[in-house]
């Protein structure tokens, strides 16, 4: 496929095309039940193994409101991967899961939580020297200026995930998640950014709470969990960009094929020193909701909110989104 063809495709075109596309499974696929991130298969006897290839295609949208100018960018996923598994005494579980894939770009490139745009630093730094660099400051600033969000480029992503569960209610999990830009543009350099973190998981029921089944309020407790994932990131120079920690109350609850997730608490950032913003605490949470459209495959859509004070010159008071749809296949 040519790169004409993604420079003459606008974000919006790739929001229905792929909308379309998601209509279009359901129509073709027998059915079964899934949740974004993982098939709801049964689990596995102490000794057995499983190797599942997998694909995801996802169209995805952060908005900056809490930043001058509000940047915005888009992106279109395709991850190719696959997951093993082993089961283990008491319904326990040790996987691992690797993907790789494209990623169209429109606008910016997704980055670490809390980045600080360089613009007002990039224009004092052009006052100061616009007579001995004037032209090579110009050029510079074109590619801070606008937050555009026309097509860039083709970048890479990938993940490698290690989760180990002893039980059916206790999970440890370590991943990384390299992102690879292909080339300068604007702020971003080429090289790989990278983003790794650890997360614990416990849940406080069985789970399996179904509305549609004549579960009731009450039952929640059933679907409830906490969590904590710490997770720290680097540019794609190699330049540390901080670090935060999530504690999360989240719930989690069927009505009939729909799976919806909703979590919540604190986000403790530590930023990197010479960022000119502080310590703080920020609010972050997720929902997701996710529907099973054949045997191998499910939709899902989640939204990820988070709201700051502000903090520095260059951090403003607000919401900051999140927001991708898309589709998993297992084989």
């Amino acid at each position: 496929m040519s790169t004409n063809f993604f420079h003459n495709l606008h974000r919006f075109k790739v929001v229905f095309m792929l909308g379309f596309a998601l209509m279009s499974v359901d129509c073709g696929l027998p059915r079964m039940g899934f949740a974004h991130g993982g098939m709801e298969e049964e689990p596995l006897a102490a000794g057995e193994f499983r190797l599942t290839p997998q694909l995801t295609i996802e169209g995805h949208g952060g908005f900056e409101n809490n930043l001058n100018g509000k940047p915005e960018h888009y992106g279109l996923d395709g991850l190719f991967g696959v997951l093993m598994e082993w089961g283990l005494e008491n319904d326990g579980n040790f996987s691992i899961e690797a993907g790789f894939g494209p990623v169209g770009v429109w606008g910016e490139a997704e980055h670490f939580y809390g980045a600080v745009h360089a613009d007002e630093h990039e224009e004092e730094h052009e006052e100061e020297h616009e007579e001995e660099h004037e032209e090579g400051h110009e050029e510079e600033h074109e590619g801070h200026a606008a937050h555009t969000t026309d097509y860039k480029r083709e970048d890479f992503r990938g993940i490698l995930k290690v989760k180990y569960a002893p039980n059916d209610r206790l999970s440890f999990a370590v991943d990384t998640k390299p992102y690879i830009v292909t080339k300068n543009q604007g702020e971003e350099k080429k090289g790989t950014k990278n983003s790794i973190g650890a997360k614990v998981l416990y849940a406080l029921g069985e789970g399996d709470v179904n509305f549609a089944l004549g579960d009731q309020f009450s039952d929640l407790i059933d679907g409830t969990y906490l969590s904590l994932e710490h997770r720290q990131g680097w540019n794609s120079v190699g330049k540390w960009q901080g670090n935060y920690t999530d504690p999360r109350l989240g719930v989690e609850f069927n009505y009939d094929l729909i799976s919806i997730r909703i979590e919540g608490g604190p986000r403790f950032y530590v930023p990197a020193s010479n960022s000119g913003v502080s310590e703080r605490t920020d609010f972050a949470s997720e929902i997701e909701i996710s529907r099973p459209v054949g045997e191998n495959a499910a939709l899902f859509f989640h939204w990820q909110p988070t709201y700051s004070d502000k903090d520095g010159s260059n951090w403003g008071q607000g919401w900051q989104h999140h927001i991708g749809t898309g589709v998993t296949f297992r084989f």
